[in-house]
């Protein structure tokens, strides 16, 4: 449900990118009231819940582990691409 609510917050602005919309302001409804990223709430548990739904508790742990090493990067280049975005002229956005 929370994917669900993401998506329908974002609309057309949803992309697996890091795009940054000149002008454009950012967005703080639904589930973007309460997290900065809430769609890496619902990857983080995708991740770590299918896998035990199986009974591989070790590929729940070593894909978790993975996975939080690939999203401190992304959401790191992802909240420096936000804040960053207000300094770059309009025509190099």
């Amino acid at each position: 449900m929370l994917r669900f609510w993401v998506l329908a917050t974002l609309k057309e602005r949803w992309t697996t990118r890091i795009l940054v919309l000149p002008g454009a302001p950012l967005v703080r409804t639904g589930p973007y009231r309460y997290l900065n990223h809430p769609n890496y709430v619902v990857v983080v548990a995708e991740i770590a819940i299918l896998p035990l739904v199986f009974g591989l508790a070790w590929y729940a742990l070593a894909f978790s582990i993975l996975n939080a090493f690939v999203l401190s990067i992304r959401v790191t280049a992802e909240n420096a691409a936000l804040r960053g975005a207000s300094n770059i002229p309009d025509s190099r956005r």
